[in-house]
């Protein structure tokens, strides 16, 4: 493999402000022989998360039992965990293979721009299927009339929209941004926090401000959630029946993981204290919050679904 300049050296057009057109991922070591364990481990986790995903997708799609609502936005789930993994993975077992960590600037703006589509868009799915839950077990006699094809149809398309102008927002705001500082991000994929460390200091106050009121919706999302659970574990105690509330429960603590798995990783990414060094915490937080998810919400719902259980079983 040709010898790759260092990486130190700063690949920049001079102006009268410096223009970066490539950045530098950081990579999970230097010696070769953990470059390749790093490219084997992350190969074995984009397998699991795109079979996993497929799987559920492919028996949702060819068993007409499943073209209920609650399948139809578990199907939006795992298209949403296909694109968000195959974003951030791909590019860095490619850079671990070829012991290289260049990544060309518009990739990278495409890379945090389909990154945070996926990622808000499947926060807001996750509320629009806590509000399904709700009318489901709160709202039974009329759960026929709210939760029709066209309102399904309508709440996820409504997802899938405020998660793309979101995006843009996010990705054209940062990428207008001077990169005064750096080009090297300290994460294996291109995240709007660490590019803010980049920022020359006086030009990314709307930025923050955009990532704060991103976060307050988010917070907002999360408290509608919470009061939305907590209104269903009241009626599914209700339930005279043990197996009935098994079956409550059978549908609703499989979502709750879900939700519970991608806010504690978002958030905490997201409000950590930044530093302007490298850490082994950043690199493991990038992990937890953009690999796993997507790999584990597929076990997190066959493992705990009869339906899709006894569908994957004529699939395989």
């Amino acid at each position: 493999l040709p010898l790759q300049p260092p990486y130190s050296e700063l690949r920049m057009k001079m102006s009268n402000r410096s223009t970066v057109t490539e950045f530098l991922l950081r990579g999970f070591s230097e010696v070769r022989e953990l470059q390749v364990l790093h490219f084997v481990l992350f190969l074995g986790l984009y397998l699991a998360a795109l079979v996993g995903n497929l799987l559920i997708i492919s028996a949702i799609a060819l068993d007409h039992r499943l073209h209920t609502p609650m399948y139809f936005f578990l199907g939006n789930l795992s298209i949403l965990d296909l694109g968000s993994v195959s974003v951030t993975i791909p590019k860095s077992m490619v850079n671990s293979l070829l012991d290289t960590r260049v990544i060309s600037y518009s990739a990278c703006v495409a890379q945090v721009f389909l990154f945070v589509v996926f990622i808000s868009t499947n926060f807001a799915l996750l509320t629009v299927m806590a509000y399904h839950r709700y009318v489901a077990i709160c709202h039974p006699l009329h759960y026929e009339r709210v939760m029709n094809r066209g309102a399904c149809v309508r709440m996820a398309a409504s997802a899938w929209i405020a998660g793309i102008v979101y995006s843009a927002l996010h990705t054209g705001n940062i990428f207008r941004l001077p990169f005064c500082q750096s080009n090297v991000i300290n994460q294996f994929f291109c995240e709007i926090p660490q590019l803010l460390k980049l920022a020359c200091s006086d030009s990314y106050r709307s930025e923050i401000g955009l990532l704060a009121f991103g976060l307050f919706l988010a917070l907002n999302c999360f408290v509608f959630i919470t009061v939305s659970y907590v209104q269903i574990f009241r009626a599914v105690l209700r339930i005279p029946s043990e197996q009935g509330r098994h079956k409550a429960f059978s549908t609703c603590l499989p979502h709750l993981a879900v939700v519970s798995l991608l806010v504690c990783t978002g958030f905490f990414e997201h409000l950590k204290p930044t530093s302007s060094s490298a850490s082994a915490l950043d690199l493991a937080v990038g992990v937890l919050y953009a690999v796993v998810p997507p790999m584990m919400n597929p076990l997190i719902y066959s493992m705990r679904n009869k339906e899709i259980k006894a569908t994957l079983r004529k699939l395989i």
